[in-house]
């Protein structure tokens, strides 16, 4: 088969998209909001310099920063977001000023017309432009001055021990003197006032703020441009237009295709397979996998329950010594490090296997790069609860504490560690590919792209080492959609998708030819709109208008491969059917099945659920990316990484015969409780929020006031059913994986006895 064509449509796709990804990444680095020189009042006195915003900005990073509430939308959804909540505290103190001082009574207290003039006032105050490009100065009035004063006072109470703040610390899971000097609380209010700022004020000659008039509050006339309305409703066309074109194409080729009738064989080819020493050697990364998953989903329960009780456990003290930042930082990050030490692994397992060859010292490589990942995780997660108990000053916090960038938090040296890693792993990959690349003709192309796609995860890990310890927010935020996107969104699933097709084709139920050319073209439809559709999550990250333009119609596109997710799911189920021998293999099958449901569902129909940018304009930090991001991360990546980890034991296992209750068991558990979490408590919090946002504002969705109302609450407690079943899920998968090792999970009969009569399920 001639794959010429698809080919050249794979590297168009990849080299243009990236081309138009790196030109708005210099134009975000030109239009970005300026850090000034010096703040000053029109009286000329100094309230901060830029070092004390760029400090502050590490403060905020050293006490978890994005998982504690949010800047810029991007973070924590139990605190607020702070410069939602900034902006509205700073625009009521100067109108009740104002007011006092021109009506003698507090702003709500005035008419609507007293009001009304005053908010004009307000309007130009606040979003007026003041930086000089010359000096490097921001000047703001004494009223805005004042109104820091008042405002670093109160986050001083809050985020060190005012005593008057002490519900509302515990409402935050802010526990008392997360900061811990005046000197670093002066900073961090200068950069919380910098980014705010930023939200409020025009950029030069236009009549949009930074941050595209984000987050939305009608005192300041920040509402959704008609940019946004535009591109959205294009992004919804661009999103027929190409389901239509894509289901028009798959009918052609499927007329066109000829009707062979499919020989699968008799028995299991992967019963011969014979494990090598380096294949033996991945047991142990699948072991601490399950572990890794169980103790992510305690964590993730620990976490829940911070919003109902914010400085507890059911009466235990558990803030003095697992911060709600810090049990979040760990949740979140060994969701990303067992999904990757589970696909990782997997490679290990399949290089040796495809090409029959394993080359010298494999076996002590994979040992050594086992406990250099064990040394990251365990390191990385040391060093993150030391950073936010603030036993790191700001430099060392860098390197081995907190970043405080969400999924991506653990220290500069440990994630320079961890790529040294990545590529150790793919040294190891190539080494026992290469042979295979060479002999083989009919797979050559489908082992170009299982290469190409293992070479894709260390370098889309790179990005995230391109920000330093005084990078511009803005920028910082760039290259971390790189790998939160890139990386963990786009490549794994290309590298998972290779790797399904190779052990398809391996049983012998999909012809190479077939797999290939189905590989290429999934591959490049998905990068097609998953490239550039990384500018979704930037709308509002000081960006220019043509991000907003780019992120909203490519996004869009990558809905449009979800639209085939059926047909995939039931080719599945239909191959987990094939021949009596497949079954053993119908759990592992049964994960890729659920893996299109939730490809459908959590990343296709709640992902456009708040990617165009007028729905994320007012969804942007609520808990409806909370939906999105448990049902596609674990639904999909999470389940993948399941499903591949028990392929690659099934192998591993050899001639044994799996007893599979527990099993079943645990994918019915855990997918039900993933949907029941959703369904009773996310979702409908979600939507709740949105409602109040596009109400009231952002401020008032995030706040205390409406996070802490008796309904809001029992959706929590509701979430616990959910939760309950997806843990006993988790909990029964991590057992039967160590009952491989211990027997219970075995029977005594081997498959070539009882491979006629086994009952697998």
């Amino acid at each position: 088969m001639n794959y010429r064509k698809l080919w050249i449509f794979l590297t168009l796709v990849i080299v243009i998209s990236f081309a138009v990804l790196g030109y708005y990444g210099g134009r975000i680095y030109q239009v970005m909001p300026p850090i000034p020189d010096r703040v000053v009042t029109e009286d000329g006195v100094e309230l901060f310099t830029k070092q004390d915003i760029l400090d502050g900005q590490n403060v905020w990073q050293s006490i978890g920063g994005q998982e504690v509430g949010s800047i810029w939308g991007h973070g924590a959804y139990l605190a607020p977001d702070w410069n939602a909540d900034w902006l509205h505290r700073e625009s009521l103190w100067i109108l009740n000023k104002w007011s006092q001082a021109q009506f003698d009574a507090n702003f709500d207290d005035i008419n609507d017309e007293q009001q009304a003039q005053l908010l004009v006032r307000l309007k130009k105050e606040m979003r007026t432009n003041t930086y000089n490009e010359e000096t490097k100065e921001l000047v703001i009035s004494n009223d805005r001055m004042e109104a820091y004063q008042n405002l670093s006072r109160y986050y001083a109470g809050l985020f060190m021990d005012d005593p008057d703040l002490a519900d509302l610390r515990d409402h935050y899971s802010i526990p008392k003197n997360t900061v811990k000097t005046q000197e670093r609380m002066d900073d961090l209010n200068a950069f919380f006032f910098w980014s705010t700022w930023a939200t409020a004020t025009n950029r030069p000659g236009e009549d949009i703020t930074y941050t595209n008039n984000w987050p939305n509050e009608e005192l300041i006339g920040n509402r959704p441009t008609g940019e946004m309305v535009v591109w959205s409703v294009i992004s919804f066309v661009a999103l027929l237009a190409g389901v239509g074109a894509l289901v028009w194409y798959f009918a052609a080729q499927r007329h066109k295709e000829p009707h062979i009738e499919e020989v699968y064989p008799e028995k299991d080819p992967l019963l011969a397979l014979k494990p090598t020493p380096s294949m033996k050697a991945t047991l142990k990364y699948f072991w601490v996998v399950a572990a890794m998953i169980v103790f992510q989903i305690g964590l993730g329960a620990i976490t829940a329950h911070y919003n109902v009780e914010g400085s507890g456990f059911y009466g235990i003290p558990l803030q003095e010594w697992l911060p709600y930042s810090v049990a979040r930082t760990w949740h979140t990050q060994l969701g990303i490090l067992w999904i990757a030490t589970a696909w990782l692994a997997t490679g290990l397992f399949m290089a040796p296997a495809v090409s029959g060859y394993e080359p010298k010292f494999q076996r002590g490589l994979v040992n050594f790069l086992f406990v250099a990942l064990l040394i990251i995780v365990v390191g990385s997660m040391a060093g993150q609860w030391m950073g936010v108990n603030q036993k790191f000053g700001n430099q060392t916090n860098f390197w081995f504490g907190h970043q405080g960038y969400e999924y991506v938090d653990l220290g500069r040296f440990w994630q320079l560690f961890l790529t040294v890693g990545l590529f150790l792993w793919l040294y190891l990959m190539g080494r026992a590919l290469l042979p295979a690349i060479k002999k083989s003709k009919e797979d050559r192309h489908l082992l170009i792209m299982f290469f190409i796609a293992a070479t894709a995860i260390p370098v889309f890990y790179i990005p995230g080492l391109m920000w330093g310890q005084h990078t511009h927010l803005a920028m910082a935020e760039y290259w971390r959609w790189w790998v939160v996107h890139l990386w963990v969104e786009g490549f794994f699933e290309v590298f998972a998708t290779v790797v399904i097709a190779f052990l398809f084709t391996r049983m012998g139920l999909l012809r190479t030819g077939t797999a290939t050319a189905s590989v290429l073209f999934s591959t490049s439809i998905f990068l097609f709109g998953g490239i550039i559709g990384t500018f979704h999550h930037l709308y509002f990250s000081g960006t220019p208008i043509g991000v907003l333009a780019f992120g909203a119609t490519f996004s869009a596109l990558e809905v449009v491969p979800l639209v085939l997710i059926g047909f995939e799911a039931y080719e599945n189920l239909t191959l987990s059917r094939a021949k009596h021998w497949v079954k053993g293999y119908k759990w592992p099958i049964y994960c890729f099945v659920a893996v299109a449901f939730w490809n459908l569902v959590g990343a296709g129909l709640f992902g456009f659920f708040i990617n165009p940018p007028i729905a994320l304009y007012y969804m942007q930090g609520l808990n409806t990316t909370a939906v999105h991001g448990h049902t596609a991360l674990f639904g999909v990546y999470g389940l993948l990484g399941i499903g591949l980890m028990l392929f690659c034991l099934k192998g591993l296992t050899g001639q044994k015969v799996w007893k599979t209750k527990l099993l079943r068991f645990a994918f019915w558990a855990i997918n039900i409780g993933l949907a029941l979490m959703v369904l009773l408590s996310l979702l409908p919090i979600g939507l709740m929020q949105t409602w109040a946002s596009v109400e009231h504002g952002m401020w008032y969705a995030r706040s205390e006031e409406f996070l802490h109302q008796d309904i809001i609450h029992t959706f929590h407690w509701f979430r616990v059913i959910g939760d309950t079943i997806f843990a006993i899920g988790a909990f029964a998968l991590g057992w039967f994986v160590l009952g491989l090792k211990t027997g219970w999970s075995i029977k005594k009969e081997t498959n070539n006895l009882k491979q006629s009569t086994e009952n697998y399920d």
